[in-house]
C-alpha cells in the first residue's frame, strides 16, 4: 500500500571549505561505450572520458563550490517509496572478499573516532544537477578494474531525469582536507528501474573513476568487499557525511545494529535505527564490519529516512539482490 505521508531522502550538505592543493590525475582510456547503454536492468552513462574532462570536473571544485553545495533531496522530494514493480530478485548469495566479524551492542550515531580501512575508502561525492552543486557520500570497492564507488543512484541520476555532471569523489575527506585527491569519474552506472522510474528498492549505483597521479583508487586507499543476496535481518554498520545538527559534515560518523524490514511506506528496503542526518547519502552499510581493522562487506547504501510514523529514527537502503550484482559485474569489468 502506498503512504501518502511526505518523505525526505538523505543527501547532504557541504559543510567546511576544502583546504589544500588540486591533484590533477592521469585519466584512464576512454571505453568505447555509447552514453546511455541499457541491458539486464544496467544503465551506463559516460562521463570525463578525457584528460580535458577530468582537469575540467577537478578545477571546477573549488572550495567555495563544495562549500556552498546544497542538500541533493530536492532532487527527489516526495517520491513514493513504495515498491514500483516486482519484488526485488534474489540468486545465490555472493561475496567479493569477506571481512571478519565483530559483535557489538547497537549504537544509534555519532561522530566516528575509530580507524582503520573505513577511513579512507569512505568519502565525499560531489556533483552538479540542473544548474546546482549537491553532495553525498560512497564508498571505494574492490573491483578488477581498481577504480568503482558504490553509491546511490539519486547522488548520480534524478530518477528518473538527467545524469549528473561534474562527478567527483573525495576519499578520506577530513574536515576540509582531500588526502587522496579528486577522483573524478568517467562512467556513472544505475539500474535502469531507478534511471527510468525512480524505484527506490533500486537506489544503489557504482561510478567507474580515473586515476590520479596514474595510480588507481583502490591501490591508494583499499577496497571494501561487497555482497550480494544476502541475508535479511542482519547485523549492520553504516558510515557516511551528515551534515545537519548535530554533525557538520567535517568528519565521518557512523551507526550499527541489526536491520528490520520497512513496514510503514511498502519499500523492500531494511531500515537502520540512526541518527545521520542530510549529507550521508550514498553512505555505506557493512555486514560483517570489522571495527579492529575497518573492513567489510558492503551490503546496502544510505538512501532515506521517513518524516514521520514509527519508523522515522530508522535510515533506510536497498538489498542488494540479483540487479546489484549485475550492476557490479558491469562497473567492475569496464
Amino acid at each position: 500500500m502506498r503512504s501518502n505521508l511526505s518523505r525526505n531522502l538523505f543527501a547532504g550538505l557541504a559543510a567546511l571549505a576544502l583546504g589544500g592543493s588540486v591533484t590533477l590525475a592521469s585519466v584512464a582510456p576512454a571505453v568505447a561505450q555509447p552514453s546511455d547503454t541499457t541491458g539486464s536492468n544496467v544503465a551506463v552513462h559516460n562521463a570525463a572520458t578525457t584528460r580535458a574532462a577530468h582537469d575540467k570536473v577537478v578545477d571546477y571544485w573549488t572550495p567555495q563550490r563544495m562549500r556552498n553545495a546544497v542538500p541533493a533531496d530536492v532532487l527527489v522530494a516526495g517520491k513514493d517509496k513504495s515498491s514500483a514493480g516486482d519484488a526485488v530478485a534474489v540468486g545465490k548469495p555472493s561475496v567479493v572478499r569477506q571481512a571478519a566479524p565483530a559483535a557489538v551492542a547497537d549504537f544509534t550515531g555519532g561522530y566516528f573516532s575509530g580507524g582503520g580501512e573505513v577511513r579512507d575508502t569512505t568519502g565525499k561525492v560531489f556533483f552538479t544537477l540542473g544548474g546546482s552543486n549537491y553532495v553525498c557520500s560512497g564508498s571505494a570497492v574492490t573491483s578488477g578494474n581498481k577504480d568503482v564507488v558504490l553509491t546511490a543512484g539519486h547522488c548520480l541520476n534524478e530518477g528518473p531525469g538527467a545524469y549528473a555532471t561534474n562527478w567527483a569523489f573525495v576519499p578520506g575527506y577530513d574536515d576540509g582536507a582531500r588526502p587522496y585527491g579528486t577522483f573524478t569519474a568517467r562512467q556513472l552506472i544505475t539500474t535502469t528501474q531507478w534511471r527510468d522510474s525512480g524505484d527506490f528498492d533500486y537506489d544503489f549505483a557504482f561510478a567507474i573513476v580515473n586515476t590520479v597521479d596514474g595510480a588507481h583508487l583502490t591501490d591508494v586507499v583499499g577496497g571494501q568487499s561487497i555482497g550480494f543476496n544476502q541475508s535479511r535481518g542482519q547485523y549492520m554498520y553504516s558510515f557516511g557525511y551528515p551534515a545537519a545538527s548535530p554533525y557538520d559534515g567535517s568528519d565521518i560518523a557512523w551507526c550499527h545494529g541489526t536491520v528490520v524490514q520497512d513496514t510503514y511506506g511498502g519499500s523492500a528496503d531494511q531500515g537502520l535505527n540512526c541518527n545521520m542526518t542530510g549529507g550521508s547519502s550514498g553512505g555505506p552499510w557493512f555486514v560483517n564490519y570489522n571495527e579492529s581493522t575497518g573492513l567489510g562487506t558492503l551490503n546496502s547504501v544510505n538512501s532515506f529516512k521517513y518524516n514521520g510514523g514509527r519508523l522515522r529514527s530508522y535510515m533506510f537502503g536497498p538489498y542488494l539482490g540479483t540487479v546489484a550484482q549485475s550492476l557490479y559485474n558491469t562497473a567492475a569489468s569496464r
